[in-house]
């Protein structure tokens, strides 16, 4: 079966962003390749339980057991070893991506008050950065558990050579961009 979001993107996004671009051969049209989510966990050094903690509400939001980003250097100044977990991240492709770039268009970013669209977050290779202060934003995370409010950066990267044209796929698929 296959995804709602997918099939919008075969039958809707596909034409438009052949008239909007002029692609001649399909295969040059910009699509979703990956989402990755990420959490920076400064906060390890003193208190190692807060990455279970962590772990735990980003496997609740994706449906997938993140991976514990190490640190690559020492830094004195915040007490980081080399090796040391500093986050955690997690990649999401196929029906997962798809199940939760709709469930962030359609139900996380209208959640937020006086909400007026995403701003601007593209990198100049066509994928969109999006930080999210709170992790509670999403309906699975129940407030009661929640140890410590912490926020989550969103990377959504197409296969776009220009950012114009990332804003396209995104905005046809439903991405409420702000007008500034």
């Amino acid at each position: 079966m296959e995804h709602r979001l997918r099939e919008k993107y075969i039958n809707e996004v596909v034409p438009r962003l052949q008239e909007k671009f002029g692609y001649a051969n399909v295969m040059q049209l910009p699509r979703l390749e990956k989402i990755v989510l990420g959490i920076g966990m400064g906060e390890t050094v003193q208190n190692p339980k807060a990455l279970e903690s962590a772990e735990r509400d980003l496997t609740t939001i994706t449906g997938q057991h993140p991976v514990v980003t190490r640190a690559k250097r020492p830094i004195a100044a915040f007490k980081i070893r080399t090796g040391m977990p500093i986050g955690l991240m997690v990649t999401l492709r196929g029906r997962r991506m798809y199940d939760f770039f709709d469930k962030l268009v359609s139900v996380i970013l209208p959640r937020f008050r006086d909400f007026q669209g995403v701003p601007r977050g593209f990198d100049g290779h066509g994928n969109y950065n999006l930080g999210i202060r709170e992790q509670i934003i999403f309906p699975e995370i129940d407030y009661d558990n929640v140890d410590k409010i912490r926020g989550l950066q969103i990377t959504i990267v197409t296969t776009a050579r220009k950012d114009e044209e990332a804003r396209g796929l995104l905005e046809f698929m439903g991405m409420p961009f702000s007008w500034s």
